[in-house]
């Protein structure tokens, strides 16, 4: 008797991917140390393209799967969903503990920065220029890759593609502007408790602007080879979710640190 058991599950094959992603993640960590302290980045930029390249390798297994191979039936879209739904989730207590860091110092600034919060010496940036400029940008590329989405269900594919190359160059550009306000900021990131949640909170929040964008970017060009359907697109639609996450964090943001963080 065969002991072969049909099940709509999907049993992931061994894949050396997430072992070497790994690897070289942990390695990059190194090579951003030896950056910081040598102000080399020789081996910061060889271990970044090495991940993109196992990063790639990973991403065309599982088009694959999902493609040509139609491992991914119903019952395992919706662990997929599920999946990413906790991981944002995840994502939001990451951002809670930066949040609870600024409130904790803005509401009770200590003797240490003389009381006073933005503490002495620190020069906010205008959340109005810049910061406010961004904002619109993302909202502008958020309600871009909604209407991507839309446009990929009702079959407008020339509509969805474009929308989705205009999402993804306002990220680029978002991240440039943020790359420029970094470079013109007038402390940094060891000025006070002020300068340390600022960098991380929104360096964070910059990181994730850039993996959405290489998310979307992954997406725009499957899209442009047809391998989105109508009614089979999850993909795509896990891209904009994570996409209007990233959002959804840059206006409490915006209107926490830049605003009502940077008001005297």
């Amino acid at each position: 008797m065969s002991n072969f058991v049909q099940h709509p599950y999907h049993l992931v094959d061994e894949s050396p991917w997430p072992l070497i992603s790994a690897i070289f993640a942990f390695g990059l960590t190194s090579g951003i140390a030896k950056w910081f302290y040598t102000n080399n980045t020789n081996l910061f930029i060889l271990r970044l393209f090495i991940l993109i390249l196992v990063s790639y390798q990973w991403w065309r297994d599982v088009a694959r799967e999902r493609t040509f191979q139609g491992l991914h039936s119903r019952l395992v879209e919706l662990g997929i969903r599920w999946g990413i739904v906790l991981f944002i989730v995840s994502e939001v207590f990451f951002f809670i503990s930066f949040f609870w860091a600024f409130f904790h110092r803005r509401l009770s600034p200590n003797v240490e920065v003389g009381t006073l919060w933005p503490p002495a010496g620190i020069k906010v940036f205008n959340a109005f220029g810049v910061p406010l400029l961004n904002t619109i940008i993302l909202l502008s590329s958020g309600v871009r890759v909604t209407w991507a989405h839309h446009a990929l269900i009702e079959g407008s594919h020339n509509q969805a593609v474009l929308s989705l190359f205009v999402t993804i160059f306002l990220g680029i550009y978002f991240t440039c502007l943020q790359a420029m306000e970094y470079y013109e900021a007038s402390f940094r990131i060891a000025d006070s408790i002020y300068g340390t949640t600022f960098f991380i909170a929104t360096g964070f929040h910059g990181l994730h602007v850039i993996i959405g964008t290489l998310f979307l970017t992954v997406c725009y060009l499957r899209m442009l080879k047809g391998r989105f359907r109508i009614n089979h697109h999850f993909g795509f639609e896990a891209a904009a979710w994570y996409w209007h996450f990233v959002d959804v964090v840059w206006l409490f943001l915006f209107v926490s640190i830049y605003w009502w963080g940077g008001a005297f």
